[in-house]
């Protein structure tokens, strides 16, 4: 059909292998391990902060309605029908919030005090938008966690802290309180 050539472009394996082995000898490599390590150290210790989140400055709360729509039948490993497709389903039905959820951000000293005064670690659930929750688990020998991503404010609507989300029979109650910041009269 047409006249060919030979391939003559380097072999891009052998090209990455050479300068592995080359930033191997030089010593370069451990020196980028290393860099990699402490970002990703970093990275955990102080996660991404939730975008779009801000302190509250009004006190506002809502319902919300844990329930799914079934898309497919859900049957046990018996083959027993859970549940059918288009069927609406709460989880709070038949089973229960085991502690309230505190969003929080953990560098505003004033919202970790009061995420504190909303119950000990099996009543509350202390969430951060921002901050690091593993320095302030050493300070208040507690658990801390952290909102990844924004999943759980987006999936609540929260968009300002702190925040309560808690059980009322099979609906959650989702406030965002104002707190008064220390020394400003608020």
């Amino acid at each position: 059909m047409g006249q060919t050539w030979p391939v003559i472009e380097p072999d891009l394996m052998s090209v990455i292998k050479a300068r592995l082995d080359r930033a191997e000898a030089t010593g370069k490599l451990d020196e980028l391990n290393e860099r990699f390590a402490a970002r990703v150290k970093e990275r955990v210790m102080r996660p991404v902060p939730v975008s779009g989140i801000a302190r509250a400055e009004v006190t506002r709360s809502w319902v919300f309605d844990p329930s799914i729509i079934v898309e497919n039948d859900i049957r046990d490993h018996k083959g027993n029908l859970i549940a059918a497709a288009g069927q609406r389903v709460n989880p709070l039905a038949t089973s229960v919030l085991s502690k309230s959820l505190v969003f929080v951000n953990g560098d505003d000293a004033d919202q970790v005090e009061w995420a504190l005064q909303q119950g000990s670690d099996s009543q509350a659930k202390i969430i951060f938008v921002d901050g690091s929750p593993f320095e302030l688990m050493k300070v208040h020998q507690r658990r801390f966690y952290f909102d990844q991503e924004g999943r759980l404010t987006s999936h609540f609507g929260i968009t300002r802290t702190p925040a309560l989300v808690e059980q009322q029979g099979e609906i959650l109650l989702v406030t965002e309180q104002v707190i008064a910041r220390k020394g400003k009269g608020e």
